[in-house]
């Protein structure tokens, strides 16, 4: 063939696989919209690339290094922080391959890292690549792509949020323009007609071309009739609620895990996501706080607070959430982002100060905060476009509040408080009314009040689930669905509940969002000197919580979510007499005794009921014309009453134990005794099983991490002979919950 002819092919193959590679990048435009993919503009790179190569034809030899490099130049960019080629990077790289490979094998699909996940979506590109070219240029069979690719897009069109009407339009002009062109060719192979003796080529070409806009024109412009079919949506939705698509987390038929910023329509389940976030490196664990949101709608939650952010510094944030009327401490932490923390805004501790770089230099002059003065949102922007820091120290004054100063706290709120957080809408059940009144029957002041909220879902079955959850249906009240139908729910369930539950009682309380502290890792750090802890925050760690209003001490973080302990910290000012011995009050019980019956009313119900059977039984000695038979019958039967509830018996000791004399032994005997009662329970802890596996164990059975938390402590105790006053209040908290779990 003479060069007219080569270069008539040369254009048909052009033109054909350009075509070809149009309506594959039809497949990955959706993408950006209803997947969870980062950078998706770089898969489109690197999709084209693999295209240019498949078409030059260049060798096997050639072609696969060069694609392999692409890919490997990506993940790295992406996943690797490690320096390309290095020993790290190969040891990553190694462990990403391995730990994946053991997941498929277990076949958790879900548990794949974000890494591995793109590392297969990369090799799919650079197959496709390859089939399009033997599809389109070598056998000339496109018909069949062009119908899964007319399928695909109205199928992501109908059943997701994707707008699909310009991409059919598209593809349909493509599909015209190829397989015009490649029926063009066949005929003329078919009838050994030669290219170059077209004179005029473009006598073939404007029809087509001419064909294709004005079909394309007349598809568009004519009218059209209504849909024939009913829609499939509401049927499949109906079929299974929580199916379908929408703009509400709700909506969808199941999500995963993770923070989001639009929360106008909570429930439906979620999947676990253990992708990290960040790295916190701190102290202790903290609640990591983002943003509050105001107003409920019956469905969820919506921020309708109108005002102007204003702009602050990183040395001066000039946010607080309580008034300086409460102790504080002083700490530092250091945080580390990964690539897949997505949301432009500022992560912080209560008591957030000030942040800076972690290398002691000044942040770039570009960058700029601006603070929402009342939920605590802080967007981060670099030269006015949203951005996400990567690393920050954060100083702040971490709060102890008073449970005398909150029980004595005022109930004359600001006007402007309760204007905003005591709103709840016109058509909520009153029946949530009715509860919220019956579970502050008798409590006094506004922290009791709180923490019977807080411990009513506990109290009553109330469950923790992640998958099968409800979502409300028509005017159905999502709090008054989750109080009386389903008592099943995450945090959100829970949170949302209490606060209403609140409001209803016209007590001032918001809806927080953030983090909780994550996992403690066996690393440690060194910032500014001191020694801190390494957390592992993923995405399974978004969070929600409440917070209460409480005049002259600001606002108070409360833990209403099964499986959750409140990370505020809390004490009780004990007054020290000449003798030293702890003063009393008039009843001549402690604080601390005080605060336990407060805080434990079934723990108080079960003692009273076990002092008035030991009055009884008391008094029954005392009647010398019993009949001998019918004390020995007595004896049996409070003998045997006394074995069934020993372990309740001990854990009362040992937690009035704890109180009056917190230690590392009477720390270890608690313990100890914990295990002895998870042995009982069907738990036992295998002779070749670390104490930390068997804390998981523990944990995935009740979905919290409170036994984890609890070994932390009891291990640097036992082996670092810890034994500070300061977190024996955590520490006890954490004990009562487990042992509660246990023993119920």
């Amino acid at each position: 063939m003479n060069l007219t002819s080569d270069r008539h092919q040369s254009f048909y193959q052009i033109t054909i696989y350009l075509c070809g590679f149009l309506l594959f990048m039809e497949w990955l435009m959706p993408l950006d919209v209803i997947g969870e993919f980062n950078n998706v503009s770089i898969f489109y790179i690197y999709a084209a690339f693999c295209f240019f190569i498949s078409f030059i034809q260049m060798n096997w030899m050639i072609s696969v290094p060069l694609k392999l490099i692409g890919l490997l130049f990506i993940l790295d960019g992406l996943f690797i922080g490690e320096r390309i080629c290095s020993g790290g990077w190969f040891t990553i790289v190694y462990d990403q391959i391995l730990y994946n490979i053991q997941v498929i094998q277990s076949q958790q699909w879900w548990d794949m890292t974000p890494m591995f996940r793109s590392l297969l979506f990369l090799i799919l590109l650079w197959l496709m690549s390859y089939l399009l070219f033997y599809w389109f240029i070598i056998a000339k069979r496109m018909l069949v792509f062009v119908v899964l690719t007319i399928i695909y897009v109205t199928v992501v069109d109908t059943f997701t949020v994707y707008d699909g009407k310009w991409a059919i339009i598209r593809t349909f002009i493509l599909a015209m323009v190829s397989l015009g062109l490649a029926h063009f060719y066949k005929e003329m192979e078919k009838e050994s007609i030669s290219v170059k003796s077209l004179r005029v080529t473009y006598r073939w070409v404007v029809p087509l071309v001419s064909m294709v806009i004005l079909s394309s024109v007349l598809g568009f412009a004519s009218p059209k009739l209504t849909p024939q079919w009913p829609d499939p949506v509401p049927y499949l939705t109906s079929a299974n609620p929580g199916a379908g698509s929408g703009d509400g987390p709700g909506n969808g038929p199941v999500q995963k895990v993770g923070y989001g910023e639009n929360d106008s329509r909570l429930g439906g389940g979620f999947i676990q996501d253990d992708t990290p976030v960040f790295r916190a490196m701190s102290q202790d664990e903290q609640y990591w706080r983002v943003e509050s949101k105001d107003t409920y709608t019956g469905k969820g939650w919506e921020d309708t607070l109108e005002e102007e952010t204003s702009e602050v510094t990183s040395r001066d944030l000039e946010f607080s959430t309580f008034t300086d009327d409460v102790e504080t401490e002083e700490r530092t932490s250091f945080l580390d982002f990964t690539g897949e923390a997505n949301f432009n805004k500022l992560v912080y501790p209560y008591g957030v100060d000030a942040i800076s770089r972690f290398s002691q230099d000044e942040f770039s002059e570009n960058l700029s905060f601006q603070l929402h003065d009342n939920t605590g949102e802080i967007d981060t922007f670099e030269s006015g476009d949203p951005v996400q820091l990567e690393e920050y120290v954060v100083d702040y004054n971490m709060p102890s509040f008073e449970y005398s100063q909150l029980r004595e706290a005022d109930e004359e709120d600001p006007e402007e408080i309760v204007e905003q957080y005591t709103q709840l809408p016109d058509n909520l059940p009153n029946r949530v009314v009715n509860l919220g009144s019956q579970i502050i029957e008798g409590e006094d002041n506004r922290y009791d009040q709180a923490k019977a909220v807080e411990a009513y879902f506990a109290a009553n079955d109330f469950e923790y689930e992640t998958e099968d959850v409800e979502v409300p249906e028509g005017n159905e009240d999502y709090v008054d669905q989750f109080l009386f139908e389903t008592q099943l729910g995450y945090c959100d369930n829970f949170s949302t509940s209490m606060v209403v539950l609140l409001r209803s009682q016209d007590i001032p309380a918001r809806w927080v969002k953030g983090f909780t502290g994550g996992e403690l890792t066996q690393e440690t750090a060194s910032v500014e000197d001191q020694n801190l802890n390494v957390y592992e925050v993923t995405s399974g760690n978004a969070h929600s919580w409440v917070e209460v209003y409480f005049p002259e001490v600001g606002w108070v973080p409360f833990e209403p979510t099964q499986g959750f302990a409140n990370n505020a910290d809390f004490y009780t000012e004990v007054e020290q007499s000449d003798d030293g011995e702890t003063s009393t009050d008039e009843d001549g019980e402690t604080e601390d005794t005080e605060e336990d019956n407060s805080e434990n009313p079934n723990q108080a119900q079960q003692q009273e009921e076990a002092e008035s059977d030991e009055a009884a039984a008391g008094a029954g000695d005392d009647n010398n014309w019993t009949p001998l038979w019918i004390t020995s019958a007595l004896l049996i039967f409070l003998a045997a009453i006394l074995f069934f509830v020993r372990h309740r018996l001990m854990a009362a000791y040992l937690r009035r134990q704890i109180r009056k004399k917190p230690g590392r032994d009477t720390f270890e005997r608690a313990y100890i005794f914990l295990l002895k009662v998870f042995e009982k329970r069907k738990m036992k802890r295998h002779a070749n099983q670390t104490l930390r596996d068997f804390a998981n164990q523990v944990d995935a059975r009740y979905q919290s991490s409170d036994m984890r938390q609890l070994t932390y402590h009891y291990e640097r105790m036992l082996y670092r002979n810890e034994q500070g006053s300061e977190q024996m209040s955590k520490v006890t908290e954490l004990w009562e919950n487990l042992i509660k779990k246990a023993l119920s």
